[in-house]
């Protein structure tokens, strides 16, 4: 399975937005992650249906839209608009089945994020119906946090995707660099979300490279 990047736009130049996306596009970025917070799920407030708007008219770039909000099932059709693929969280008010089927519906590929506290065994039964399973590796709501190891939850997850005979990639988000990224690809994860480790590295595409390597 093809080991992928996508980049943390909470890490990005607010003021240089556009010129932040063009540079990622230059250094071969595939997917933009993009977190949406509502101040109830966590306690942040980020970006809404206007700023997504904005981005999806600016790059072809994948729209990685990550819903860390409490009622995503509400919401799906007016981000299904403007994103690719789109993640939700377990721990939301959501009904979970329910929200799957809304995302698919809108012909927007479909992921079921979890908490660093949430056991593996809860994304189990809806793995079928996925493409994308994202697990947290620092507690949903702000950037920079320290990373934590969730390798068993990984590895456990992509053993049951296997024996499933299931196609879906595994994404983790949360102090990836290209130290954690070693530790959470040997347990199975193939994306790898980006933030201030890849918009502030001197090289980026080197960056990049380092991140998506395939494990010697």
């Amino acid at each position: 399975m093809k080991n992928s990047v996508s980049a943390s736009v909470l890490s990005a130049d607010m003021l240089r937005l556009g010129e932040e996306i063009e540079k990622l596009e230059r250094n071969g970025i595939e997917m933009l992650h993009f977190d949406v917070m509502d101040g109830m799920f966590v306690n942040n407030i980020t970006f809404g249906f206007p700023v997504l708007e904005k981005m999806r008219r600016k790059t072809g770039l994948v729209m990685d839209v990550h819903l860390m909000i409490a009622d995503p099932l509400k919401y799906v059709r007016r981000f299904a608009e403007n994103a690719d693929i789109i993640s939700f969280h377990i721990e939301s008010d959501s009904d979970t089945m329910q929200t799957i089927n809304a995302v698919r519906e809108c012909g927007v590929k479909v992921a079921l994020a979890i908490k660093p506290d949430t056991p593996a065994e809860a994304v189990y039964k809806y793995l079928p119906y996925l493409d994308m399973v994202l697990v947290m590796t620092v507690e949903p709501g702000f950037g920079g946090q320290s990373f934590m190891d969730m390798s068993e939850k990984i590895r456990l997850i992509r053993d049951r995707i296997t024996e499933s005979g299931l196609d879906i990639d595994i994404q983790v988000d949360g102090g990836i660099n290209a130290e954690t990224a070693e530790t959470v690809k040997k347990a199975g994860a193939n994306v790898f979300v980006s933030g201030s480790y890849l918009f502030r590295a001197d090289d980026m595409k080197k960056t990049a490279d380092i991140l998506r390597a395939e494990i010697c």
